[in-house]
């Protein structure tokens, strides 16, 4: 899942450098699992009977909501893959989905509106200083 992270936000923001921030991906999807969070999958297997290949993944917190990652590799945006994970995400709570996405991100953002979420606040990324949206999708 790190390789997946690492390779699918460099092709989003090229100019930081995600390698450096493996290590956080790695104690922070720990933290997220300590706490609760659900992770879904997306895998095919591979051709040459190997490992499955992983294509994305969400993480989940039931119990607020929250989407803390999202991710597809980049060989497969556009191809379903993120909404199907969006949708194993809102089957795992009663309440609405609830996400921060990097303002920059203009192509996130876009896919989130079309996936039904709507800004409902701004932040900012504590580790880029980077502008960030909350957006929200309801249940249903």
């Amino acid at each position: 899942m790190a390789d997946l992270w690492v390779e699918a936000w460099q092709e989003t923001l090229p100019e930081i450098d995600f390698e450096a921030r493996r290590g956080w991906l790695c104690h922070r999807i720990g933290a997220l699992v300590d706490e609760g969070t659900v992770i879904w999958v997306a895998t095919v297997p591979a051709l040459d009977g190997g490992p499955e290949k992983t294509l994305g993944f969400v993480t989940i917190q039931p119990k607020t909501g929250y989407v803390d990652q999202l991710v597809v590799h980049p060989d497969h945006w556009g191809a379903g893959i993120a909404r199907r994970l969006l949708d194993a995400a809102a089957a795992q709570t009663r309440i609405p989905l609830t996400l921060d996405v990097n303002e920059e991100n203009e192509r996130a953002v876009r896919f989130y509106e079309k996936a039904g979420f709507a800004i409902v606040g701004r932040g900012v990324n504590p580790t880029s200083g980077r502008p960030t949206l909350r957006m929200q999708r309801a249940v249903g």
